[in-house]
């Protein structure tokens, strides 16, 4: 039904939305911290990933049936998406960049993806100045969680070679 609301011109590519157990929920407009953040990070993990992963920036990721949140970046597993959106098994690594949303984030985000089975959510959280990091999903909930600060660097689980410097994640 969310597709076909998109087909339909009941939603446009001007409604900033996403579908989390199956409510439609407006998602708020980017700020230059939260922006520069993602492009931050989309840089340090471009250098690193050439070849060995899929970086989307702001794209969908089909949950379930209820569920197709827009994650601010992900790792994606190399494949073909040109005929459907990735899914959990396709995801290695989910970012949010939070200012205004941290918890939205934590309490209604972060549940379906350990319920889905992400492997690994990084929050960056900006008015903390640190970035949460959940692994080891089991039972619909992360069994690691650590708060990485701007003296610390963070590493994906599955690229185990790469560090980025948070103090180069978050802006100054």
């Amino acid at each position: 039904e969310y597709h076909a609301m998109a087909e339909a011109g009941i939603l446009t590519r001007e409604d900033r939305v996403e579908l989390l157990d199956g409510e439609i929920i407006a998602m708020v407009p980017i700020g230059s911290r939260h922006a520069s953040c993602v492009d931050s990070l989309s840089e340090l993990l471009f250098e690193g990933l050439q070849g060995r992963a899929i970086l989307r920036v702001q794209g969908p990721v089909r949950l379930d049936a209820a569920s197709e949140p827009q994650p601010d970046l992900m790792l994606l597993k190399r494949r073909d998406y040109s005929r459907s959106h990735p899914g959990p098994d396709d995801a290695l690594l989910l970012i949010e960049v939070s200012d205004t949303t941290i918890d939205f984030d934590r309490n209604e985000k972060l549940p379906i993806y350990a319920r889905s089975g992400i492997p690994e959510v990084w929050i960056v959280n900006l008015d903390a100045r640190s970035v949460e990091v959940y692994s080891a999903p089991v039972n619909g909930e992360y069994a690691e969680s650590r708060l990485i600060g701007t003296d610390g660097s963070l590493t994906p689980t599955r690229f185990e070679d790469m560090s980025l410097p948070v103090s180069r994640v978050i802006p100054g």
